[in-house]
């Protein structure tokens, strides 16, 4: 049997190697080494299943032939479930809420299965219209209504079933904030306190607890916007802003601090919707387009990017609002809302394509104003 041993090979100029074809095999107790680049510098003219490693990211993602896709991560010493969640996957949490009272109650799901919600543990205190966000290992909800407005940001690790623990303060007590995050920094932006509504922004830092700390400031005062990020870019959408519903969309850059800066326009202006996202697509689905007119339209943007929304599809609960959303790097979930009444429906997209949601399955009791997180989303 011979042996060929060959450091590299490639064309004249260096700016390329050959193509092999056929099954082939590579073995070694060492690497593989893929190309690899940031986000911005990704091809666009490569053939289904291209592999590369996105330094923004610090994550493998494939092309599958309309976009690139970070590949899932999957952790098996999640468990502690019943049903469907007993499987493998990234992990959705869903806390608080009004059934129509305020709750404290968090499920949890799996996201890659299909099944009911399980019970994951309590927040510190029952309340409603919280914002949340998350890092691989830790979720987080703040703020909110208990009743009266709330400023406690309480903390669990997603791996774990258990309580709540205080993390700290935002800046000021309110509810209908909304929040987003990279893995690192968490954002709140917007909310009312006490009955007027804001444009503050906060942030913090996930590994850490403490006290949230000024950003900045939204476009313009803000109630129940939809959100969503990626490991860059922070993006707000819609909320209410009296008498009337937006359809601004706006972003800030998470590592920085500063001003939000005008993305584009939703397709149509609504609030209290649920937002979510893998890297590269935003979604933000349902809403309250002006009472008691509600929608069940679900947009799409590209975060890299800026610009208006394009239509996605559509609830599959019908018209809903009030849901929790959010997502691994292939599914988006919402769940829970009002639809009008208070509603335990979860359901499901395919982030990389466009269509109408598909049942998931049920939460542990039905309720609106919830907040969602994951530990597979969009801004990891």
């Amino acid at each position: 049997m011979s042996e060929a041993r060959i450091d590299r090979i490639s064309n004249e100029n260096s700016t390329a190697g050959p193509i092999i074809s056929g099954i082939t095999t590579f073995s070694g107790q060492n690497y593989f080494v893929p190309p690899k680049g940031t986000t911005a510098e990704r091809p666009s003219n490569c053939p289904p299943g291209s592999i590369r490693f996105n330094t923004d990211s610090a994550k493998l993602e494939y092309f599958d032939s309309l976009q690139w896709l970070e590949m899932e991560a999957f952790n098996n010493e999640l468990g502690g479930g019943t049903g469907s969640n007993t499987g493998l996957g990234n992990r959705g949490l869903i806390g608080g809420g009004y059934t129509p009272a305020d709750v404290d109650t968090i499920d949890f799901v799996t996201i890659s299965t299909l099944g009911n919600a399980t019970d994951f543990g309590d927040l510190t205190d029952g309340r409603r219209a919280l914002a949340s966000c998350s890092s691989s290992t830790r979720g987080l909800w703040g703020g909110g209504f208990s009743p009266g407005n709330v400023n406690t940001i309480d903390y669990v690790t997603i791996a774990s079933t258990s309580n709540a623990t205080d993390f700290g303060d935002l800046t000021s007590a309110r509810h209908h904030t909304n929040a987003c995050s990279s893995s690192t920094r968490g954002i709140f932006a917007g909310g009312v306190a006490p009955s007027t509504p804001l444009n503050d922004i906060d942030y913090v830092t996930i590994a850490s607890t403490g006290n949230a700390v000024d950003f900045g400031d939204l476009l313009a005062t803000a109630r129940s916007t939809m959100t969503c990020s990626s490991s860059v870019r922070g993006v707000w959408s819609g909320g209410y802003n009296a008498p009337v519903s937006s359809n601004t969309i706006e972003y800030v850059t998470i590592s920085t601090t500063g001003n939000s800066v005008d993305f584009g326009d939703l397709t149509v202006a609504r609030t209290i919707g649920a937002g979510l996202s893998n890297s590269t697509r935003g979604l933000f689905g349902g809403s309250l387009a002006s009472y008691p007119s509600y929608s069940n339209v679900i947009d799409f943007i590209t975060i890299a990017t800026t610009g208006n929304a394009q239509d996605f599809g559509d609830m599959a609960a019908g018209i809903n609002a009030a849901q929790a959303g959010f997502a691994s790097s292939t599914r988006g979930i919402f769940a829970g809302g009002y639809n009008p009444g208070i509603h335990n429906i979860i359901e499901f997209v395919t982030i990389a394509t466009t269509g109408n949601g598909t049942d998931f399955g049920d939460l542990t009791q039905a309720r609106s104003y919830v907040g969602g997180l994951s530990n597979g989303h969009g801004g990891l």
